[in-house]
């Protein structure tokens, strides 16, 4: 069993991308709105030590999406094809990224 992180950086596919999981069947995610850490330390008054961070951030997106999944090891291939459909490329410049980390147990998860 894995966890499936998705941080989705593009947010306007987020309803896109959850009908394709369940379309996918894919039943169950987790959703939680995150600023970055260097998008955040942008916006700060004490830019001294981060003052070229701001440069960075040029672009108008302030937050992402983290995507929580808890799937059998089978289905992860299949967020991977739904993320690529839906969102694109994640080796593009802010696109996001997904990794997974094992789960040796779960309880109240219905898989």
């Amino acid at each position: 069993m894995k966890l499936v992180i998705y941080v989705m950086t593009q947010t306007k596919y987020l309803e896109e991308f959850l009908t394709e999981l369940n379309n996918n069947g894919i039943k169950g995610a987790t959703i939680i709105s995150s600023t970055g850490m260097g998008r955040t330390l942008a916006k700060s008054d004490d830019m001294h030590m981060f003052g070229s961070l701001k440069f960075l951030f040029e672009n108008k997106r302030t937050e992402s999406n983290v995507i929580l999944m808890a799937l059998p090891d089978d289905k992860v291939k299949t967020v991977y094809k739904v993320i690529e459909y839906v969102c694109g490329n994640l080796q593009e410049p802010d696109s996001g990224v997904a990794f997974t980390v094992p789960i040796e147990e779960t309880v109240g998860c219905k898989l």
